[in-house]
């Protein structure tokens, strides 16, 4: 998608995005643009609404946004302007920005408009290209300001958000650990960051043992990634974040076998594909923080070799962990992953994301994620930078009462408590205990916002939920 700034229309030859505010009277005030006047009767701006006029050869698109707009509304209403209308379009678009549009603003109506390309059909015959996929594309923006700088930041966002589409969608025999291990290289090399990856037998002398585990009775063999990022230009004092994702392509839950829900199952791994989109993002934007990113993958099968319910597994922290349900798979990647961040690494502020718990689904439905965090500074970035965007956390618990959940007779800890209730703060508490007590860690369990249904497609598919939630909080610290 090219962009450029175009101040009037005098010459142009293509289709015009006209976003505008509800008027305040739908019987007196008509909305007029270009010589184009709309019956207030017919259009006046209201939200989720839109018209259709054609004038001089130009396809005119109004948009309404109702009396005021945040930035995930404005997000969904250009995505569904750009899916389905997109038999309109043609492959030279003018964008009018009304003068009373922010800079965040324009970024979420460019984003919406990318992400609107996005088709979940990959394997379909019949499958048609979106119009601003034509290399030859190109997104004029109308207005006063300068706002190229902005509309590049939001392609930039929409591009790491539909590559984590792509990730999460694809089905389990296309998407699995040595995939992720191969996009995450070659997404290193093209954006500037560096990627190490531990297969098995590396994996297996670092002592992954817990991350090993879970994997071990699956053919595809395990990929522990490991991402570094450090800004091209020298950063006075740079902070430096590290983030953890799970990164479970399948999980069938093991010997304890999931009973409901399996077919959803490849989106088990969508924490791990925001980490990984997260890493795009931040390095096309060099950002001047350095960041460590750790996706342990796996899949989580049902063979002769997985691993027991009741067996005693060691971690790389030197923890035992007796494992009592072997679906409780994803915070043991995780443990090994936070550990190994930790001792490496030793990054001032960690998250780690993670779909891991129904519980939090119980608790909070699809519209927010759990948030778990021993620091409240980060717990009120974390909420703040999640809410402007429209990617939503509130917190619950790590109250020590909790640790007799995870407390195990034979082991140093248990991975599941066995009990019908708090399984999202068990959890938490399970992870908690491999941090080292570390100052600034949060835990953000995305079960119910990761992937879902809405009106993009009949089936239930990836949100992109994190990428730029993460991103966002690494630009802001």
């Amino acid at each position: 998608m090219k962009t450029n700034t175009v101040v009037n229309l005098d010459n142009f030859s293509g289709t015009i995005l006209i976003p505008a505010f509800e008027t305040y009277s739908k019987s007196i005030v008509p909305i007029a643009f270009n010589g184009l006047e709309i019956t207030s009767k017919v259009f006046f701006g209201k939200k989720d609404t839109h018209y259709l006029a054609e004038k001089d050869n130009n396809a005119y698109v109004f948009i309404g946004l109702g009396k005021e707009i945040d930035y995930k509304s404005l997000k969904t209403i250009f995505r569904r302007i750009s899916s389905k209308q997109k038999d309109n379009f043609s492959s030279n678009i003018a964008l009018v920005i009304p003068e009373q549009i922010t800079q965040d603003q324009v970024e979420a109506m460019i984003s919406g408009l990318l992400l609107g390309t996005y088709n979940l059909g990959h394997f379909k015959s019949d499958k048609k290209e979106h119009p601003f996929l034509d290399p030859e594309f190109t997104l004029n923006l109308v207005s006063e300001k300068d706002y190229l700088v902005t509309a590049k930041k939001g392609i930039k966002i929409a591009k790491a958000q539909l590559a984590t589409y792509n990730l999460v969608d694809l089905p389990p025999n296309t998407i699995n650990p040595k995939y992720l291990s191969n996009w995450a290289k070659e997404t290193g090399e093209k954006y500037g960051f560096d990627v190490e990856i531990l297969g098995y037998e590396a994996s297996k002398i670092a002592g992954l043992g817990a991350f090993l585990a879970v994997g071990k009775g699956s053919d595809n063999e395990p990929q522990f990634i490991i991402m570094n990022y450090t800004p091209k230009d020298k950063v006075e004092h740079i902070k430096h974040v590290g983030l953890v994702g799970k990164g479970i392509t399948f999980d069938t839950g093991g010997l304890n076998i999931k009973t409901a829900g399996m077919v959803h199952m490849k989106c088990d791994m969508a924490g791990g594909g925001a980490v990984l989109g997260a890493m795009q993002l931040i390095a096309d934007l060099q950002l001047p923080v350095k960041v460590t990113a750790i996706v342990p993958c796996a899949e989580n099968s049902v063979d002769s070799k997985s691993f027991l319910p009741s067996d005693v597994i060691h971690s790389y922290s030197g923890h035992s962990i007796e494992i009592i349900d072997t679906d409780a798979e994803g915070r043991l990647v995780l443990a090994d992953g936070l550990s190994y961040l930790i001792k490496n690494f030793n990054p001032e502020y960690i998250v780690d994301i993670a779909t891991l718990t129904g519980s939090s689904v119980g608790t909070f439905g699809y519209e927010c994620g759990a948030l778990f965090t021993n620091n409240e500074e980060i717990s009120k970035k974390l909420q703040e930078n999640g809410d402007a965007i429209g990617e939503r956390l509130w917190p619950l618990p790590l109250w020590d009462v909790y640790k007799s959940d995870i407390e195990s007779d034979i082991a140093d800890v248990k991975n599941y408590s066995g009990k019908p209730v708090a399984g999202a703060i068990s959890a938490a508490k399970f992870l908690e205990y491999f941090t080292q007590e570390h100052k600034a860690w949060a835990h953000l369990d995305v079960a119910g916002v990761a992937f879902g249904d809405d009106e993009f497609a009949k089936s239930k598919h990836a949100t992109a939920y994190g990428v730029h939630l993460l991103t966002k909080f690494i630009e802001n610290l």
